[in-house]
């Protein structure tokens, strides 16, 4: 995707193929979470029509997928546990500016950001994957990441100007990229 300002390192590829098993643990939680940030939009902005149909959309499918990741889970004998979370996503939610309307904007863009990067790592997941099904299973989930950028990106254009958005959507990349500078010793999906 476009957006991102820094393309994820193929030192990051080597250390997520090494650690196929964590990494598919960390999907299941990284599904779980996405599902949980939409709902918590929703319940934060209720009376945003629009907002609250698109993300309940969004929300069933990152439960599906939180499914689908759980069925591999089990079918490779990995037990759901707690893992500790890389400084990505806090490091996100720390630039989100507490006034509103400010903050639903780096909300909608900052799951914007996630989900592109996401759609990257499955796809470099997909690519790289030594166990072919494995493979084709990231392969079919990369469209869906792509989709949900583009709807949180939508969501932005339609509550706020696009010169506003497009500003900080661009600051808010650097950052992302930043974020992900340095990879960090734990296999994530956003390391």
């Amino acid at each position: 995707m476009n957006i991102l300002k820094q393309p994820t390192s193929y030192t990051w590829v080597e250390q997520a193929i090494t650690n196929i098993d964590t990494i598919l643990l960390d999907h299941s939680h990284c599904e779980r979470k996405a599902a949980g940030v939409a709902l918590n939009l929703m319940f934060r902005y209720p009376s945003n029509t629009k907002l609250v149909r698109d993300l309940t959309a969004i929300a069933r499918e990152e439960l599906e997928h939180f499914e689908l990741v759980n069925q591999w889970l089990e079918r490779r004998g990995i037990p759901l546990a707690p893992l500790s979370s890389p400084p990505y996503a806090a490091g996100l939610k720390a630039t989100i500016r507490p006034a509103e309307p400010n903050r639903l904007l780096d909300s909608l863009l900052i799951s914007g950001l996630i989900e592109a990067r996401s759609h990257e790592r499955l796809g470099l997941l997909a690519t790289h994957c030594p166990d072919p099904e494995l493979a084709e299973f990231y392969h079919s989930l990369m469209a869906s990441e792509a989709r949900h950028f583009g709807i949180y990106w939508v969501l932005a254009d339609t509550y706020f100007d696009r010169d506003i958005v497009k500003m900080r959507l661009d600051e808010l990349a650097i950052k992302e990229s930043e974020l992900l500078s340095t990879l960090h010793p734990e296999p994530r999906i956003h390391s």
